[in-house]
């Protein structure tokens, strides 16, 4: 259940500091900027990092999927992808029983990447200084955030 019936009015303030849009824009960029000195010498932006933690949980998954996961449009994520599988990280391949579905499939060079990129989330969530139960609250707040706004 989103709250929205349940929440009370309240003004919310005009003032750019007291926007909580702002503040997780601001929070986003800081952390994307964190990952990145932790992504480049694997070759890595933010987003194929994304694309690829959905393969290492599943070593073959259907384009469409990971779009969903990562709510990607496929015009956004073809590229993402094409550019991983021109590094050799990944391949895709039409499902032989299904033209329509494309299917992504880590490479030998994907599977060894994920030993390579296994530092990352310990050394993200110590950057984060969150104790587990802020973390995990955090992250409840905005997912329930970003499935009120999605409705």
């Amino acid at each position: 259940m989103n709250g929205e019936a349940n929440a009370p009015e309240q003004e919310f303030s005009p003032i750019l500091g007291d926007q909580l849009c702002f503040a997780l824009y601001a929070a986003s960029r800081a952390v994307t900027t964190r990952y990145r000195p932790l992504l480049e010498p694997l070759g890595l932006t933010y987003p194929q990092y994304l694309v690829l933690l959905a393969l290492w949980q599943q070593d073959t998954v259907p384009i469409k999927e990971i779009g969903a996961a990562l709510q990607l449009d496929y015009g956004t994520l073809t590229p993402l992808v094409k550019r991983l599988e021109a590094g050799g990280l990944v391949r895709r391949e039409r499902r032989p029983d299904d033209e329509r579905t494309v299917l992504v499939t880590l490479t030998p060079e994907g599977h060894a990447l994920q030993a390579r990129a296994a530092h990352i989330p310990t050394a993200m969530g110590r950057a984060m200084g969150l104790t587990p139960t802020q973390f995990d609250q955090a992250r409840t707040l905005l997912r329930l955030l970003t499935a009120n706004v999605s409705e």
